[in-house]
């Protein structure tokens, strides 16, 4: 491995740990240039790699800073957060706020985490005629969303998506300020005619964004 790989294979582990967050300051280039014995044109280049890879933010005259990471996801897929995230190489949680069961209704509330910071709250009923093996479940370490996807096959799906402001109880979760823009994906699946879930995901909007890609169809 040349000192250049060492230099963003080390900053690249901090920043996947949660040890350096968005926003945090990463060493100087001259502090770096002294930590590897190395010269300053190579921790240049190497601060440029993690800065196109979108690791990092190079700000002129104030230094280098962990950016903000974006997750993209397909329009029409139902993802699992949890793995969408660990193939980003972050550390991942979930966090369990609430669990009740209202009649034929299980409802679970939480929050994803990702490198250490909140990433979604999600808020999801379940109808227990559908799947009624969720209500032995406690979701305390393993998300409904991803339960879900593992153990009961889905048939059809609807999406809604908004842009929404976040409230201060929301704000406060996902450690935002209140007022600021959110992404809001509303989901339904159904198993045939039944419906399996119901899911609100509010996402801070500069963290998750929405991709689709299209072919012209036939004339």
């Amino acid at each position: 491995m040349t000192v250049e790989e060492r230099i963003r294979s080390d900053i690249e582990a901090r920043v996947h740990s949660g040890e350096w967050r968005p926003g945090d300051r990463i060493p100087f280039e001259h502090e770096l240039v002294a930590s590897y014995g190395c010269s300053r044109a190579t921790v240049s280049k190497a601060l440029t790699r993690l800065a196109r890879a979108g690791l990092i933010e190079r700000r002129r005259k104030a230094g280098s800073f962990v950016a903000d990471p974006q997750v993209h996801s397909a329009v029409l897929e139902v993802p699992d957060l949890a793995a969408m995230i660990a193939a980003r190489g972050e550390a991942y949680c979930w966090k369990l706020l609430d669990r009740r069961v209202d009649g034929a209704e299980l409802l679970v509330t939480g929050v994803h985490h990702a490198a250490g910071r909140p990433f979604c709250l999600e808020t999801r009923t379940i109808f227990l005629a559908a799947v009624p093996e969720a209500g032995e479940e406690s979701f305390d370490t393993v998300s409904p969303g991803s339960w879900l996807l593992g153990h009961v096959p889905w048939t059809r799906a609807r999406h809604g998506i908004r842009a929404v402001e976040a409230d201060a109880g929301q704000a406060a979760l996902l450690e935002m300020a209140a007022g600021k823009a959110c992404l809001l994906i509303e989901r339904r699946t159904w198993r045939m005619d039944a419906p399996v879930t119901l899911v609100e995901q509010l996402f801070p909007g500069d963290r998750y964004d929405l991709v689709a890609e299209f072919r012209p169809g036939a004339s």
